[in-house]
């Protein structure tokens, strides 16, 4: 497909890669004026394109081609034993669904998981308006879902939904302790699967992983995994 024939693409200035040292990265995104809705966002994302906010873009760099686009064909998953004990040990946990609205009590929970686990990763200090503009988008067609164990908020897992998958957009949960050892991160991601199947979709997208990127490596766990290469989805070896 010939992107070019429909709207622009404009790329970023290089600029230093955040998930591997010594690189230079340089993004592509659709013409921000371009008007877009569910059906391009559902087109896109079978060619690698992600949704940050209002802009859906992919990686684009000259000298790499480390970004892999993945996604779990959610019919074809199979739980490794691990996830198997960590689905089961959180079965005390209720799920809701909110709209894609801004919320104190989702915004206080993310100050604190970002302070917890990414300090000093470029999202330090956000800004209500640096939140939502973050995570929602005035076309897409979002979904909050609140993790509770009892009455306490314990996360929130921020997914798109779309013709031929979800799109798990960002998972933020309580780093405590007590929570941590749930696996949270993980239970949110077998949960998204069940999700799918729920709601007749093919695929949960997963957005990029990184071979050499440690804090993407979790992508792999998950059996099978197909990746986007050369123009094509395919089972990854």
């Amino acid at each position: 497909m010939n992107f070019r024939t429909q709207f622009n693409l404009y790329a970023t200035p290089p600029h230093t890669c955040s998930y591997l040292p010594n690189r230079q990265a340089t993004t592509v995104f659709i013409d921000p004026h371009f008007p877009k809705d569910k059906a391009l966002y559902n087109t896109l994302s079978q060619h690698g394109f992600r949704r940050s906010g209002n802009h859906l873009y992919r990686p684009h760099c000259h000298s790499c081609d480390a970004c892999v686009p993945v996604r779990i064909p959610v019919w074809l998953f199979k739980p490794n034993r691990t996830q198997k004990r960590i689905w089961q040990k959180n079965q005390d946990i209720t799920v809701k669904t909110t709209a894609s609205v801004f919320c104190e009590a989702h915004f206080q929970l993310y100050c604190r998981y970002l302070a917890a686990r990414h300090a000093g990763g470029g999202m330090d200090n956000p800004t209500r308006d640096s939140y939502i503009q973050f995570l929602t988008s005035g076309w897409a067609d979002t979904i909050f879902y609140e993790f509770y164990l009892q009455t306490t908020l314990i996360g929130v897992a921020v997914v798109d939904r779309f013709e031929q998958g979800l799109s798990a957009v960002y998972t933020f949960f309580d780093p405590t302790p007590e929570y941590t050892k749930r696996s949270l991160g993980v239970y949110a991601v077998l949960w998204e699967i069940e999700e799918c199947k729920r709601q007749c979709c093919d695929a949960l997208y997963l957005g990029y992983w990184i071979k050499d990127c440690q804090k993407m490596s979790y992508k792999i766990n998950y059996h099978p995994l197909e990746h986007y290469r050369h123009g094509i989805w395919q089972l990854k070896p």
